[in-house]
């Protein structure tokens, strides 16, 4: 799991211990290919929740769908720039992992009472948005810190992902590289092009 199921993990819990159920609506899943991404994708579909995926990667919506993704949306549908500062409530809950417009845009849509988490800023460090998500419908966000966070919430994060959010897809978005293989799987990962985790083998 590494990391990346830590950060999964925590956001995850952040979305349950707020209220959030399968019931309420689908989760809205950015940044899916992702170690992150991927590993919240299972864990949120082995709870029950429909889960929407958003992708740059066309070519990887099948292995999203295998990780328990319901929809793929592609990154250029969905990164747009939308002046206007409310939308339809379509989520009851977002896992961003990118942060920038992609975040901005997913907001907008959240329904009331919703939560957001952000743990990541491959997209952008900025957020070009507004406050009427979270006056108008008492949207939550919520950031996600996996090194500094307090032990017992590392804890019960662990303890989880040993229980109810322990995935069987680990394999199938894992890919185990040798020392010798890291200097081209960063370059993958600065393209864009890396797709789930990477496990060195020392």
């Amino acid at each position: 799991y590494g990391t990346a199921g830590l950060t999964a993990a925590l956001s995850v819990n952040e979305l349950v211990n707020n209220g959030v159920t399968p019931e309420d609506g689908a989760i809205l899943v950015t940044g899916a290919t992702g170690g992150v991404g991927s590993i919240t994708i299972s864990i949120l579909s082995k709870l029950g929740f429909d889960v929407v995926a958003i992708s740059g990667k066309a070519e990887k919506i099948d292995y999203l769908k295998s990780l328990g993704a319901k929809d793929v949306i592609l990154r250029k549908d969905f990164d747009v720039e939308n002046k206007r500062p409310m939308g339809s409530e379509k989520y009851a809950g977002v896992v961003d992992t990118v942060g920038g417009n992609i975040l901005a845009e997913a907001l907008k849509v959240i329904k009331y009472d919703g939560v957001a988490t952000c743990c990541g800023l491959t997209a952008s460090i900025n957020l070009p948005t507004n406050v009427f998500p979270f006056i108008l419908r008492g949207v939550r966000l919520i950031g996600i810190d996996s090194v500094e966070c307090k032990r017992e919430k590392k804890a019960a994060a662990w303890e989880k992902v040993a229980g109810d959010f322990k995935i069987d897809t680990l394999e199938a978005l894992t890919t185990e590289i040798s020392l010798d293989e890291v200097k081209e799987a960063y370059s993958k990962l600065l393209e864009g092009q890396a797709v789930g985790r990477y496990l060195v083998k020392i």
